[in-house]
């Protein structure tokens, strides 16, 4: 082995052992962990927008816009406050040289909830510096473990939740890899038993709450052995305490093909899966919905929440200057996922609704990202008023019912 090997092993150890170093004090934050908040007892709950990058500013106008209209009578009574962040634009963050300014994080931190829009994460070729992703340092920053993705599409039976681990595996070390030498390169993924309990125990408790029973663990624990293998041993552990709920588990690759197969998918119900292996199925199972436009996601820690699309910035649409018919479904998912998190379940209840109404079966305005279909503000205006209509209940059961028919007659 040649000196200049030695000296790369060497420093790789430092780094290294620098990194076991935070990992091992992040597991004794994680056993002190506090309990949630219970925002039934807050005099006002705080509520931070952040537009983001790209076609961020527009949907999250859009859905900022949905949002106050259904929290109308708490703004009016001082029981909800709408605070305007805008540091998480990428032209400010590289002005800084960091994922989140601290200026930014400081007023993040003040919130209760936060909704936000697509950041822009530089790859390689972009014009901008490789900063880390500004997603995965906030889910850091603010401990917003578990990764809540919801994926409904009623004509084929489809009703899935998705509980994907938020702050350890593959993403979390993903700006603490490094080169060892000219030639070799290395990664991390990390798992810890109280990262991993936390998440399985999240999407349980969801399946015995709303009385999906069924959860199924998604793992590649006969590769990956020692974190997939840690994440599969503690799901067996847990699912002890919840007798009323069935469980299974799969292989990643599998199930990136139950997905698909109609005799298979609308047995699932809810899934729980570390980071990597969440960020990708949800991108497919948003696709069956009707695009990862459609689908929204829930960031939720104990102390902080934060709500967002599962899509990019988009910046393409805004150079073509299309940003202003860029789809707020996804955004307005987060809203209504916002309206069950603080408990204003019937809210939520019926955004969901209106969303279907208006997305999957009525369809009187299309979104087609181009000048040939509805602008953003638009299609929020037709989700508050299918929200307001007196049979909105009896008419999103017609069209299931309807669409569940149809579905039948195909097959």
């Amino acid at each position: 082995m040649q000196i200049t090997d030695e000296k790369a092993i060497k420093t790789a150890e430092e780094r290294f052992s620098a990194l076991l170093r935070r990992q091992l004090e992040r597991v004794e934050r994680l056993k002190e962990e506090g309990s949630p908040v219970d925002y039934s007892e807050l005099d006002k709950l705080i509520v931070g927008v952040c537009g983001g990058d790209g076609i961020g500013p527009y949907i999250c106008a859009s859905a900022q816009k949905v949002m106050e209209f259904l929290l109308a009578d708490k703004i009016a009574a001082g029981k909800v406050e709408i605070r305007q962040i805008d540091g998480l634009t990428i032209e400010r963050r590289v002005e800084v040289m960091k994922a989140i300014p601290d200026d930014t994080l400081a007023e993040l931190k003040d919130c209760h909830v936060i909704l936000k829009g697509p950041t822009t994460t530089p790859k390689k070729g972009d014009p901008w510096p490789n900063i880390e992703s500004a997603n995965v340092a906030m889910r850091k920053e603010l401990d917003l473990f578990a990764n809540v993705r919801p994926v409904r599409v009623p004509e084929l039976g489809i009703d899935w939740t998705f509980f994907r681990e938020n702050t350890e595996g593959s993403y979390a070390l993903g700006s603490d890899g490094f080169n060892v030498t000219e030639d070799l390169a290395m990664d991390f993924c990390v798992a810890t038993s109280q990262g991993t309990e936390r998440i399985l125990r999240a999407g349980f408790e969801h399946a015995r709450k709303t009385g999906a029973g069924y959860v199924s663990v998604v793992t590649k624990a006969n590769i990956i052995k020692t974190t997939d293998g840690r994440f599969l041993s503690i799901a067996e552990k847990v699912a002890e305490d919840y007798p009323d709920v069935k469980w299974d588990d799969w292989f990643i690759d599998i199930m990136t093909a139950k997905l698909i197969d109609p005799a298979r998918r609308s047995a699932f119900k809810v899934f729980v899966l570390p980071n990597l292996y969440g960020d990708i199925i949800t991108d497919e199972a948003a696709q069956i919905q009707g695009g990862v436009g459609t689908a929204g996601s829930a960031n939720i820690g104990s102390r902080y929440a934060m709500f967002e699309a599962i899509h990019g910035s988009a910046p393409r649409m805004v150079t073509e200057g299309r940003a202003q018919y860029a789809d707020p479904s996804s955004m307005i998912k987060a809203v209504a996922m916002m309206m069950n998190h603080i408990g204003e379940t019937e809210k939520g209840l019926r955004l969901e609704m209106a969303l279907d109404i208006c997305s999957q079966f009525e369809k009187r305005l299309v979104m087609t990202g181009r000048a040939d279909g509805a602008t953003g503000n638009e299609f929020a205006d037709y989700i508050m008023e299918t929200v307001q209509r007196a049979d909105l209940g009896s008419a999103w059961r017609s069209h299931v019912d309807s669409a569940l028919a149809s579905a039948k007659n195909r097959n």
